[in-house]
């Protein structure tokens, strides 16, 4: 088992693992509508698959949200 942060959140997960796998384990919701940070990088989607998640890595989903008056 490999120990990363999801969300500043300490997790263990079987390596190897991509990032699209990743995101289905951890049912995230929208996931067309999310921006992701790996190790405070901003991965393209396209690129989800191929990213491989290694030991220490630090992951955030992020969520933009429009609003105001």
């Amino acid at each position: 088992m490999a120990k990363i942060i999801v969300n500043g959140e300490a997790k263990e997960v079987q390596l190897p693992l991509t990032l699209s796998e990743l995101i289905k384990q951890n049912n995230v919701s929208q996931p067309e509508m999310v921006s992701v940070q790996v190790n405070e990088d901003f991965v393209d989607r396209t690129e989800w698959p191929d990213i491989q998640i290694k030991e220490g890595d630090a992951v955030d989903f992020l969520y933009f949200m429009g609003g105001g008056m």
